[in-house]
């Protein structure tokens, strides 16, 4: 993304649709006298009594148990510096996004004028009672070290500077799995610490628990090597001092085995890297630019092992594999500190998870056809879904065993289950999908580019690397809107009734009157129906000259499509072309079909949507559980609508028995696995959470996902074709940006499949 159309996209994110990130919402009722009467005067003097009496109540009455405070004073901004308290929120309010969404623990940003660390301390001791854990921020070195310190040792809740250990938490785990691809030793190991902040301290000292023998350590900082000639150290810096007679970091790299990078770009130099042993490990983890360019280092070495901090290499050191999971950890438990046993759990578990099968999920996630512990995968990726499931009990029962834990748990498995439930909590698929995408992105025809959220949508697709769009309509009007919007990029711009495009129109003409000659379509016709960006945009897509097509904004459904399957036409072996919306829920994710194609589908076109469905689901990397849904439950319904689902679910029963699918059944009980398990334990659905709803008629299918989208505010994907050759998504008309953009990320995805299965 460019600098200016990042910095607009940044800043009207933050101040749209309401300034900030992040905002307080109630958990209980509130709609009665009764509801406000319990919750404020005179109802809510009774826990306070009881936490009173007994104040660990404040865990069972308030939400003391699940909030963090996340706390600066804006002296050390991730690489903007000293900019004080006011500055930094923005930052503090991004980390509490990254503790909602991947462990779903709530935090107030706090942000303190106070660069006296004395001062820091108290005001920090002072507002303590409200949390349940402290999570400390871009507090300069070596004040930071003192106040966690002090913080930890004086207060009875997690404290941790995420800046120190978060960092040092994640590389750990990673140099245990690349020294046992380099087949080293820790113990014997020569290191190079580049740098001398709070992160590389305790980088260091995690090394040093795990076995790194102090004599083999050489860290650097502006001035060159620490060594013990160096006067006025720090005493952190002294705890590093050298013996060795070295003058500089070229001179520290002959023989080592590994190089620690947290300073800045292009500290180190091929000849450098050269002069380092066999099986040379680098992580190089300034950002946004390493310590060595990672292109010009895997072209250097070829026996190297490298790990930045970036998302577009192989093994991103990125703190949110560590920081939200730990504090989950020491939540649950009710623990008193964040300790070393804990820190030390979290890197044994995100070492033994980079061993692990890694799930297709990943796998699509990420474009790779398997991922494998290797020189590449040395560490898990952040949109790992296990993350959840196998950080917080490792360092829960690192707690309980060290004695810090206030509540031990007891029921693992339990345990393990309420983690997992966080898996959906939030719009992760999204990022997925978009991560997917950006991964391997594709050539997209906007056929509507003259409407100016289109042409948004398809600047955000741009910049964010989704995708490259090619502009359909009027070339004045969208070069007009381009400018308003600062659209720079160089992009491909097409009116198809322009002279200038008479020759296209006559080449996609007679392809279409090819396709159509026998269904009434003249070669005349042909070529003047491409004057319709539709089907000029469908022709570009069944030509090949763009990957996928979005379309659909400005004209209702139906005079979309039908342009859209004269060209391109459904897939071979396809009988029927359908629909499915995905809806990000409050209960995780769920599709929908058929929203938008299929008015009253029979029982053997129920039982294809549903099957064509369940392909999609699996696209996305979910294992498909579907209710085929009705106002009857099982048969209590002779009526035509109810048996017709009936007569669909035995036809899937009896050629697909692999598919987890049953009913046909109400929408409540689909629902509520509960209320399901307890009434028709017989049926395939009990004991399992519904994530796929198949309607019998389009009246049902897309009235319900409307509904669902208003008054949950659930956020739509969709909707979805499925059945076609190649990848045309028609999206509802007058859709908002956002929902474009997930379109063409879908779309992206869905070419990246389809181009993939006819290799």
């Amino acid at each position: 993304m460019k600098n200016k159309n990042n910095r607009r996209a940044a800043l009207v994110y933050h101040a749209k649709p309401s300034p900030g990130k992040i905002e307080v919402n109630p958990t209980t009722k509130y709609s009665s006298q009764r509801d406000l009467a319990l919750a404020y005067s005179p109802g809510v003097a009774f826990p306070c009594l009881e936490i009173e009496k007994e104040p660990s109540n404040v865990y069972k009455y308030t939400a003391k148990g699940n909030l963090v405070a996340v706390i600066t004073n804006g002296t050390a901004v991730l690489g903007l510096g000293d900019i004080g308290p006011e500055a930094s929120k923005p930052v503090m309010e991004g980390k509490a996004l990254l503790f909602k969404i991947f462990a779903g623990i709530d935090v107030f940003d706090i942000e303190i004028n106070a660069s006296d660390p004395e001062k820091f301390i108290e005001t920090v001791k002072n507002i303590a009672p409200t949390f349940g854990g402290i999570n400390l921020e871009d507090i300069k070195a070596p004040e930071a070290f003192e106040i966690e310190k002090r913080l930890s040792e004086e207060l009875d809740i997690p404290v941790m500077h995420d800046d120190q250990h978060g960092t040092a938490i994640i590389s750990a785990a990673a140099l245990i799995n690349a020294l046992e691809l380099a087949e080293k030793k820790i113990e014997k190991v020569k290191i190079v610490v580049c740098g001398a902040g709070a992160a590389a301290i305790s980088c260091t000292r995690m090394y040093k628990a795990l076995g790194l023998k102090s004599e083999n350590i050489v860290m650097t900082d502006s001035k060159g090597v620490i060594s013990i000639n160096r006067e006025n150290l720090t005493k952190e810096k002294a705890e590093f001092a050298t013996k060795r007679k070295l003058n500089n970091l070229r001179d520290a790299m002959v023989d080592a085995d590994v190089f620690i990078g947290l300073s800045k770009a292009d500290m180190v130099t091929p000849k450098m890297l050269l002069s380092m042993a066999k099986n040379p490990i680098v992580f190089a983890m300034a950002n946004p630019d390493p310590e060595i360019n990672y292109a010009l280092a895997m072209k250097t070495r070829e026996d190297i092992i490298m790990a930045t901090g970036r998302s577009d290499h192989p093994n991103q050191v990125n703190n949110v594999l560590g920081f939200p999971f730990i504090f989950r950890g020491a939540l649950d438990v009710k623990a008193t500190k964040i300790n070393d046993e804990m820190k030390m759990a979290a890197v044994l578990a995100l070492s033994a998870l980079a061993k692990e099968t890694v799930p297709e999920f990943v796998n699509i996630a990420y474009d790779k056809t398997k991922l494998t512990f290797n020189k590449d995968y040395i560490i898990p990726k952040p949109f790992d879904p296990r993350l959840i499931t196998k950080i917080p009990p490792m360092v829960a029962k690192a707690a309980m065993d060290s004695g810090v834990a206030q509540e031990p748990i007891e029921n693992w498995d339990k345990y393990e289950e309420e983690l997992h439930s966080r898996l959906y909590s939030d719009k992760k698929i999204v990022r997925l999908l978009l991560n997917r995408a950006k991964a391997n992105p594709k050539k997209i025809v906007f056929a509507e580019a003259d409407h100016i959220d289109v042409l948004k949508a398809a600047q955000i697709v741009s910049e964010e690397g989704i995708g490259f769009p090619v502009l359909l309509g009027n070339v004045d009007i969208i070069n007009e809107l381009r400018k308003e919007i600062e659209y720079d990029d160089e992009v491909l711009i097409i009116d198809p009734k322009s002279d200038t495009e008479k020759n296209n129109r006559e080449k996609y003409g007679t392809s279409f009157w090819n396709k159509r000659k026998r269904k009434g379509v003249t070669l005349l016709d042909s070529i003047d129906k491409m004057k319709q960006r539709n089907y000029y945009a469908g022709m570009m897509l069944s030509s090949g000259d763009v990957d996928a097509l979005i379309s659909g904004y400005s004209r209702s459904y139906p005079a979309t499509f039908k342009p859209v399957i004269e060209t391109i036409g459904k897939s071979k072996g396809i009988s029927k072309v359908a629909t499915t919306n995905l809806m990000i829920t409050n209960k995780g994710p769920l599709f929908f079909s058929d929203t938008s194609i299929n008015i009253d589908p029979t029982s053997k076109d129920l039982a294809v949507i549903a099957k064509m469905t369940a392909e999609t689901v699996k696209m996305f990397g979910i294992t498909p559980t579907i209710a085929m849904v009705s106002y009857s439950n099982f048969g209590s319904s002779s009526h035509p609508m109810a048996s017709k689902v009936n007569q669909a679910v035995k036809y899937l029963h009896r050629y697909y028995p692999e598919l987890s699918v049953d009913g046909e059944i109400q929408s409540d009980f689909a629902l509520n696995k509960e209320m399901l398990t307890n009434k028709f334990e017989f049926s395939k659905l009990s004991g399992k959470n519904v994530n796929t709803l198949i309607f019998p008629n389009l009246d049902s299918a897309n009235t319900n996902y409307k509904l669902v989208k208003e008054l949950d505010k659930a956020l739509s994907i969709g909707p979805i074709m499925m059945g076609m050759s190649k990848a045309a998504h028609i999206i509802q008309l007058g859709a908002s940006v956002d929902e474009m953009v997930n379109m063409s990320a879908l779309a992206v995805v869905d070419a990246q499949k389809k181009i993939k299965l006819k290799l």
